[in-house]
C-alpha cells in the first residue's frame, strides 16, 4: 500500500515519532555488534526523515519508498535542508538498484504492509542480494500484541486547528492482521474543511516466523529485542527489533 493523501500530512502528524529512539537505537546496534555502515539503504524510507538525520551525520544513505509522493517530500526535504541522496521508487519484494550496501534499513513498521510470507521471505532475499559480505539488516515490526490489544476494533482522533483525523482498526482478513481506516479534514478556508479517505492494512508475524525467514534466506540472527532497548521481547511489547547478518 503506498501512501496517498497521506503523505502531503505524514511529517505533521508524525512530528512526535520517537525518531531520536531509531536513531539512538541504529547507533547503539552499530556499536554492540561491530557492524559496517559505510554505505547505507533506507528501504521504506517515507519521507526521509530517517536518512536526513543519518546524513548530516555524514552517512552514505540511498533511500527506496513505493510512495511516489513520499519520494517527492523526501527530496524537497533534502533539497529545502541543502542536501541530497539517491531516491527510487521500488517496492521492497523486487529491490534492483544494481549496487551493494553494508547495511540495509527497514524502520518504522515498514516491512507490515507486506500481506504474506512469500512477501516477507521474497524481500529478504531481495535485501540479501543487495548487502555486501557480512553486511547486515536491521528492521522493526508491530507485535502480535499490538496489532491485537493496541490497534483492532480501536479508534484514535486528533483535532488541531487546521487538521483533524479519524484512524478506525479493523480485523483484517488473515490472521495478525488489521485494516486501517483513515478520515482526514484538512482546512482549506476560513470555516471550510477537505476531506481525504485512506485505508491501509498491516499484517505482522511471530517471532519464531520472522527468525525462521531469515534463517532459510541466509542470515544469521544477531538479537531479537523490543522497544528500542537490548531487552528481549516480552507478551505486551510492541515493537520487535530485529539485528541479523548476512552469512558468508
Amino acid at each position: 500500500m503506498a501512501y496517498d493523501y497521506f503523505a502531503q500530512l505524514y511529517d505533521e502528524l508524525m512530528n512526535d515519532a520517537p525518531y531520536d529512539q531509531w536513531l539512538d537505537f541504529f547507533y547503539r546496534t552499530l556499536n554492540d555488534n561491530q557492524l559496517p555502515s559505510a554505505k547505507i539503504l533506507d528501504v521504506g524510507c517515507g519521507t526521509g526523515e530517517l536518512a536526513l538525520k543519518l546524513i548530516r551525520d555524514k552517512f552514505d544513505v540511498t533511500g527506496v519508498d513505493l510512495s511516489e509522493n513520499m519520494l517527492a517530500m523526501a527530496k524537497e526535504k533534502a533539497e529545502h535542508a541543502n542536501l541530497s541522496f539517491p531516491l527510487f521508487q521500488q517496492d521492497m519484494r523486487e529491490l534492483e538498484l544494481g549496487s551493494t550496501f553494508d547495511l540495509v534499513l527497514i524502520f518504522c513498521d515498514s516491512l507490515n504492509y507486506l500481506e504474506t510470507l512469500d512477501d516477507v521471505k521474497q524481500t529478504f532475499q531481495r535485501v540479501y542480494e543487495h548487502l555486501n559480505e557480512g553486511g547486515a539488516l536491521l528492521f522493526d515490526v508491530h507485535s502480535l500484541y499490538k496489532i491485537h490489544s493496541i490497534f483492532i476494533n480501536h479508534t484514535f482522533a486528533l483535532n488541531d486547528e487546521n487538521i483533524a483525523y479519524i484512524w478506525e482498526s479493523f480485523p483484517g482478513e488473515e490472521e495478525h492482521s488489521v485494516y486501517h481506516d483513515l478520515t482526514f479534514f484538512t482546512k482549506t478556508g476560513d470555516d471550510l474543511f477537505t476531506r481525504h479517505d485512506e485505508t491501509h492494512y498491516q499484517r505482522t508475524f511471530d517471532i519464531e516466523t520472522y527468525s525462521m525467514l531469515l534463517k532459510e534466506t541466509g542470515f544469521q540472527c544477531l538479537r531479537v529485542c523490543a522497544d528500542f532497548t537490548n531487552d528481549p521481547p516480552t507478551k505486551t511489547s510492541e515493537r520487535i527489533f530485529f539485528i541479523a547478518k548476512k552469512n558468508s
